[in-house]
């Protein structure tokens, strides 16, 4: 019988397996199993290289479908991300994102559907690139303000954690509203326009108070 697996890569101590489950479920995703990896980073590992990562291949038939909470859980790199759904879908899983509810799969034979769905994913796999180089140089930016004020008085403890900043941050770069943004992650939409308008200083706060 296929099965609906959950993948969810916990690469920082602000992000939680709990969290990218209760996300899933919340979604209206019927979970049978999880699979995670805790402590690795998806720009420098491919999800084959991973420990559990290479467990999920070997689990993975055709007919299941495979839930990230997005496609940055799989890899941050654009061509390793393509590279790994479209082996998934050969294989005839159905690759599905809990933000914004995409589906993958290569049920179609139709040319002009296979257009789209491949530019949709190439589109996702650059933007999971552009985010994590983003929040790279957020988190330098984060560094180097505590560094250069190391008595720096921390003010107010974020709301968010690492996790549902990099949500936040993926759903605005994607044309979401902040009201919508808010809903989906339970911050105030004040918050999210905060984040929206300077999320460098949304890393470094979390930076100060990780310190």
């Amino acid at each position: 019988m296929p099965k609906t697996i959950l993948y969810a890569r916990v690469s920082t101590a602000d992000q939680t397996l709990s969290h990218q489950k209760a996300q899933a479920e919340k979604a209206g995703f019927v979970i049978d199993e999880v699979v995670s990896d805790h402590g690795v980073s998806g720009v420098s590992s491919v999800l084959s290289d991973r420990p559990e990562g290479k467990r999920l291949y070997d689990k993975l038939r055709e007919g299941d479908v495979l839930v990230v909470r997005w496609v940055d859980r799989l890899g941050r790199n654009y061509q390793d991300v393509t590279d790994t759904i479209r082996e998934f879908m050969r294989r005839g899983v159905v690759v599905r994102t809990v933000i914004n509810n995409m589906t993958f799969d290569g049920a179609t034979r139709d040319p002009m559907q296979e257009a789209v769905r491949d530019a949709l994913i190439a589109f996702m796999a650059a933007s999971a690139q552009a985010q994590a180089e983003a929040t790279k140089e957020a988190q330098r930016a984060g560094i180097d303000a505590a560094k250069a004020n190391p008595r720096k008085y921390r003010g107010k403890k974020p709301s968010y954690d690492g996790d549902t900043l990099a949500v936040v941050v993926e759903m605005l770069g994607q044309g979401a509203g902040a009201s919508s943004v808010a809903k989906q992650t339970g911050l105030s939409r004040q918050t999210v326009l905060r984040i929206k308008e300077d999320p460098a200083a949304a890393q470094a706060a979390l930076e100060r108070w990780a310190s």
